[in-house]
């Protein structure tokens, strides 16, 4: 991505966050954004470790894991290996 492309980019963004604020103050619009912003880097360590457990199974995509059992054993290791968990339709 070129320079000027970067810009551009930044601009649209500044331009669209602008426009999602609207009356909500500064401050609460922080963090409003800083939870989801939060949640997808939860969300995205999660499928990734997810993945990394499904290495040599059926399914290799967590995002596809139906298998109740296969969800139990990625919860359990999840919970102790990260401290939390999400279903793969909350990621």
């Amino acid at each position: 991505m070129s320079e000027e492309q970067k810009k551009q980019l930044e601009a649209q963004l500044w331009i669209i966050a602008n426009l999602l604020c609207g009356k909500i103050s500064t401050d609460d619009y922080r963090d409003y954004i800083l939870g989801f912003i939060f949640y997808k880097y939860l969300s995205e360590k999660q499928y990734l470790y997810a993945n990394s457990l499904l290495v040599g199974e059926e399914v290799t995509d967590y995002k596809e894991v139906t298998d109740p059992e296969i969800l139990k054993a990625i919860k359990e290791e999840s919970l102790m290996k990260q401290g939390y968990f999400l279903k793969p339709n909350e990621n």
